[in-house]
């Protein structure tokens, strides 16, 4: 078969590569319907996580179950099915209290940007629609295979309830996703930090009732000013960085929650600052699993779309250019069709 792989900072390719087996009888290969590239593979991609030897890339992933081992009951050879970034086995206590994305037996993702993909842990893992979905219901179980689960995974940790006011930190996917989630779970008021023209329209339709497009502490007084010298409810912190940090957390009320899910890139909280904000924190990977059976029913009763968020769709071939895109900001997100 043939998927991506990274080299070094900027370099992708579309290699051959081997086509994935069996390897546990928990096991499942599916042939890829859709892939993207998530902004997290930037991070590699720009230098600021190292690459080390070239290796394959991609966590998000539909498709068909071409394959299944002896221990998978769960799914079927040509069933169309769902999973998560994070692999689980959807029994251990972990995944019992609800952190799927902290199995005991977790696998992250990483080859998926390929035609074929093996999946560990299947049977806990993925997910079957009834019967395959029309194409385009595509884009939308795509995302809910990461970014909108990481979206909606942001504002149950934010703690969004009706009527809250909530704050939407960074407009890539994950950001605009977490517009929609806590539009679902019935803020009131949801205001979306973004600079970018595009994707301040995109948080409109999303649910957004408010664009804040200051960043640092001029962010972090608008936001006090729009919310009389308070703060918000809850804050969705979608970016990783530590000024993203910090504005999440100086734009939560006393009492209010930021969830965050940007994965952290020198990040540092000060224990004394923390403790004196009565502010409560809460993130990390996102349970996805856990959110899967209601975020694809959503999706296919056409409550929610998410497969807006891409703004590009490419061939799996040319999936460089798809990290090109998104690198210059002439992409939200990038779709993948092999």
């Amino acid at each position: 078969m043939r998927g991506a792989v990274m080299h070094a900072p900027g370099d992708v390719r579309f290699e051959n590569l081997d086509d994935p087996k069996i390897i546990e009888p928990t096991d499942a290969v599916i042939r890829t319907a859709v892939t993207c590239v998530c902004g997290s593979d930037l991070w590699p991609y720009r230098g600021a996580e190292p690459v080390g030897d070239p290796h394959p890339m991609g966590h998000e992933y539909v498709g068909f179950v071409e394959e299944v081992g002896s221990g998978v009951t769960s799914v079927k050879p040509g069933q169309f099915v769902v999973g998560s970034f994070a692999t689980s086995d959807n029994t251990c206590a972990n995944c019992r209290n609800g952190f799927t994305s902290n199995c005991l037996h977790r696998e992250f993702m990483s080859t998926c940007q390929a035609e074929y993909v093996r999946i560990p842990n299947a049977q806990g893992t993925l997910v079957a629609t009834d019967a395959v979905p029309d194409e385009e219901f595509w884009p939308g179980l795509l995302a809910v295979s990461d970014v909108m689960g990481t979206g909606w995974w942001a504002a149950d940790a934010a703690e969004v309830r009706p009527g809250s006011t909530a704050v939407v930190v960074g407009d890539g996917a994950v950001g605009l996703c977490g517009v929609i989630a806590a539009k679902e779970m019935g803020a009131e008021r949801i205001i979306a930090m973004s600079r970018h023209e595009s994707r301040q329209k995109l948080a409109r339709v999303f649910g957004a009732t408010d664009i804040v497009s200051e960043r640092g502490q001029e962010g972090i007084d608008r936001v006090k000013e729009m919310t009389d010298g308070i703060g918000a409810d809850c804050v969705l912190e979608c970016v990783g960085t530590a000024q993203a940090m910090r504005q999440a957390l100086h734009t939560a009320r006393p009492g209010g929650n930021v969830g965050f899910v940007g994965v952290p890139h020198e990040v540092a909280i000060d224990g004394q600052e923390l403790f004196f904000s009565h502010v409560g924190l809460r993130g990390g990977p996102a349970p996805v699993r856990r959110y899967l059976p209601d975020l694809i029913d959503r999706v296919l009763t056409r409550r929610i779309d998410p497969g807006k968020v891409f703004d590009l769709t490419l061939p799996l071939a040319q999936v460089a250019e798809g990290y090109r895109a998104m690198d210059e900001r002439r992409a939200v997100k990038t779709l993948l069709t092999p």
